[in-house]
């Protein structure tokens, strides 16, 4: 009995002291049981990246953004990880809509963007996947090229709906990324399913991986410990989760974070309004 207890109380220890990564997600019609309901949405790759690596994982769909929930939020989080999905509104970067850009999910748009530029200003270790590298850009004033194959001549990137695609990217030898991945990181073949990319960098990030055709696939903040996000989901990789590894160890290093002045009073901040929001449609990021 004694063993068992013992056991007990160190499985208990360890999940006391795991880093807290919270996980953007979003809302979609979803069919359960005999409800046909609108429900956060997130793929499971993503939980068990996190908890594989160590960490515990929390669920963050869309709410209404005042400064005091947004605080209350980060306050709580060891980490952060903005998660793949639909394409960002391009009024947030000062562009028309390309005839292939999805629907603006607003609601998901100013959650995110209020999200990661206060982790930001809290040094808060953060990645970004796919949609949450071109969130991350956008936030610092960045833009994005709105159709790759416009760009590149070819759907490579995105070769169909569900279906990734094997890239080869070169990384940045003295990057964050490469200290991530290690030695073998110079040539990595990644998972890719995006038909935007990165075009004007924002200031304060860095390239940190690219294709051999100029489409940049990582980039990460400059002066923090650990700030990285990459255009490819290394999610789907279930052999590598070094990146994912890499967030959790950030996260249990960090210092501990002061609490908000925001986060104990209320704020008289407007929430804002959410739209209703469709079904991804296919061809669109995951």
């Amino acid at each position: 009995m004694g063993d068992l207890e013992s056991a007990a109380g160190s499985a208990a220890s360890d999940a006391a002291s795991a880093p807290l990564i919270g996980i953007t997600s979003y809302l979609e019609r979803a069919q359960t049981g005999v409800w046909d309901v609108r429900a956060a949405y997130l793929p499971e790759v993503y939980l068990d990246s996190v908890t594989r690596a160590g960490g515990v994982a929390v669920l963050l769909p869309p709410q209404p953004v005042t400064a005091a929930a947004i605080d209350r939020v980060i306050d709580a989080l060891d980490g952060l990880v903005l998660s793949g999905g639909a394409d960002v509104d391009p009024a947030l970067y000062g562009q028309e809509a390309h005839e292939r850009t999805g629907t603006p999910r607003t609601d998901r748009d100013a959650w995110e963007l209020a999200l990661i530029r206060r982790a930001i200003e809290r040094e808060l270790p953060f990645l970004a996947i796919c949609r949450g590298a071109q969130v991350l850009n956008v936030a610092l004033g960045g833009t994005l090229h709105q159709h790759l194959p416009d760009l590149v001549g070819s759907e490579k990137y995105q070769v169909g709906a569900g279906q990734f695609s094997a890239i080869d990217v070169l990384v940045a030898a003295d990057s964050q990324l490469a200290r991530v991945l290690g030695q073998t990181a110079a040539n990595l073949s990644v998972q890719c399913y995006h038909h935007q990319a990165l075009d004007r960098v924002a200031p304060g990030l860095t390239v940190s991986a690219a294709t051999d055709d100029g489409v940049i696939e990582a980039v990460e903040l400059d002066g923090v410990p650990f700030g990285i996000a990459v255009q490819w989901h290394p999610e789907q990789d279930a052999a590598d989760h070094r990146l994912f590894a890499g967030l959790v160890a950030a996260a249990q290093a960090a210092t501990p974070k002061p609490a908000s002045p925001t986060a104990a009073a209320p704020t008289s901040a407007a929430p804002i309004s959410v739209a209703p929001i469709s079904v991804t449609p296919k061809g669109t990021d995951q």
